[in-house]
């Protein structure tokens, strides 16, 4: 058994542990890299760039299908699917062969294989060093001075509702799919089912939505939930919500699947080629060795400190692992601050309210901040403004007028409380609203920054101003 010894070692290569191995290295220490499958984690690879590849697409398929509008007349306007999977492909292994050079780059050592973290040994008195089972066997046991957990998450499944690839699918299956299905029934409103409910409505598939919760999006504003149902019905999906899917009642057969829905006091039969199961992500915290070591596990997640340490001060876990906001972004800010912690920097503290959220739909949605609701129940006395893209010159040019921007602020303080958007290219918008938040900006002050003309960003700054009734456009 063959020993080497880190500074830091990162359990998991995704945007949490890369990150965190970049930064650290930056910052003099000697890292390593344990990653079972391929850099990039979820993200890369099952997660955010296939996802929102197969996106871009459908946007541009259902863009030329209404060419008309534009004076554009496009004939026989079909989908290659085969094509489209293929640029998918072209881009994840573009972004993985940079991120291979970014390891090489900062002189990060990266092993291929299974790790797991073993208690005290002859290697080291402390808990925290990984066992390293690789490919051909050879089993290699890496000493850090520190250890970063950052292994990520998994699609969630629903009992009774096993994926097999094939007729009951999850996010990570539906990303190999190798043709388009004539039907699907997708069974979760949140964030990863509406963007395929909007993906494959897009290519032409037939969709229903049915999620639990008595709206889509739950964990959003109100008026966002409402608008993003009412748009994608127009669009033809159909959308049940508040109902429960009867899980006992799946059958398959080589045509498709058949199960049963209560909505609304009433069975109803669901019929389609596939079933797509997005009802959230569990943690990757079985299997990794924590049983070894003090690390706490609390509802399926690692708990953390907020440095991003564990109950053994010198392991440290980022990341889907630890629950919170599982957002790339997030990860990727936890991997930096929990490697300046080590390396002896102030760490950026963030709450998860200042950080963005975005669903890659169409229409897109972004907020950050607290909904109305939230914002009601913490006990702030608000002020609250809409405009919307109708309004807006540049949205009437590009064609996509509808939805809204919203902007909620406390009545006492003139705070802003929270952002929330709907409409086109919003997930690009709400960065400048994220920074404002961070700033402790107030609406006037947003207002005040002059938006050039004509751009989808005006409309920030004009539902600034309509929070205290100056703005021009409403």
């Amino acid at each position: 058994m063959t020993t080497h010894a880190f500074d830091i070692v990162v359990l998991g290569g995704g945007i949490g542990g890369y990150s965190a191995a970049i930064r650290a290295a930056q910052l003099g220490k000697n890292v390593a890299i344990v990653e079972r499958d391929k850099l990039g984690g979820t993200c890369l690879h099952r997660g955010c760039i296939p996802s929102k590849a197969l996106l871009r697409s459908a946007e541009v398929y259902a863009a030329m299908k209404e060419s008309e509008r534009f004076g554009i007349e496009a004939d026989g306007v079909r989908v290659d699917f085969g094509k489209v999977i293929s640029r998918k492909n072209g881009i994840v292994e573009q972004l993985h062969n940079g991120l291979q050079y970014l390891m090489k780059k900062n002189k990060i050592t990266v092993y291929s294989g299974i790790g797991r973290i073993i208690g005290p040994s002859i290697f080291s008195p402390r808990s925290g060093s990984v066992s390293v089972e690789q490919e051909d066997g050879e089993i290699l046991t890496l000493v850090p001075e520190k250890l970063i957990i950052a292994t990520g998450s998994r699609p969630r499944s629903l009992p009774g509702l096993d994926t097999d690839g094939v007729r009951v699918l999850n996010s990570d299956d539906a990303l190999r799919l190798e043709k388009l299905p004539a039907s699907a029934v997708i069974i979760g409103g949140g964030v990863i089912g509406v963007e395929w409910a909007s993906m494959l409505s897009d290519f032409g598939v037939q969709v229903t939505v049915v999620e639990y919760a008595p709206r889509l999006l739950p964990g959003e504003d109100e008026e966002v939930s409402r608008e993003l149902e009412r748009l994608l019905k127009k669009r033809g999906v159909t959308v049940r919500t508040g109902a429960k899917v009867l899980a006992d009642t799946l059958q398959k057969s080589d045509s498709g699947v058949q199960l049963a829905v209560e909505h609304k006091e009433a069975r109803h039969m669901l019929e389609a080629e596939i079933a797509l199961v997005c009802v959230g992500r569990q943690a990757n915290v079985e299997g990794i060795g924590l049983e070894n070591t003090d690390v706490k596990v609390e509802g399926g997640y690692i708990r953390v400190n907020d440095v991003m340490q564990t109950a053994e001060l010198h392991i440290y876990a980022v990341g889907d692992c630890v629950g919170g906001l599982q957002l790339a972004h997030a990860a990727g800010h936890e991997g930096i601050a929990a490697a300046e912690h080590i390396c002896g920097h102030t760490v950026h503290h963030y709450a998860s309210h200042q950080i963005a959220r975005c669903v890659y739909s169409r229409p897109e949605t972004a907020s950050v901040g607290l909904t109305e609701r939230q914002a009601i129940e913490r006990g702030h006395q608000i002020k609250t403004s809409k405009v919307h893209f109708k309004a807006l010159g540049k949205a009437l040019v590009y064609g996509e007028s509808d939805g809204f921007v919203k902007v909620i602020a406390d009545s006492a303080t003139n705070d802003i409380l929270g952002v929330h958007m709907i409409g086109p290219h919003v997930t690009d918008l709400i960065s400048e609203a994220a920074l404002a938040q961070l700033l402790e900006a107030t609406p006037w002050e947003v207002g005040q920054t002059i938006h050039p003309h004509p751009t989808l960003s005006e409309i920030l700054g004009d539902a600034m101003l309509a929070v205290d009734g100056k703005a021009i456009v409403v």
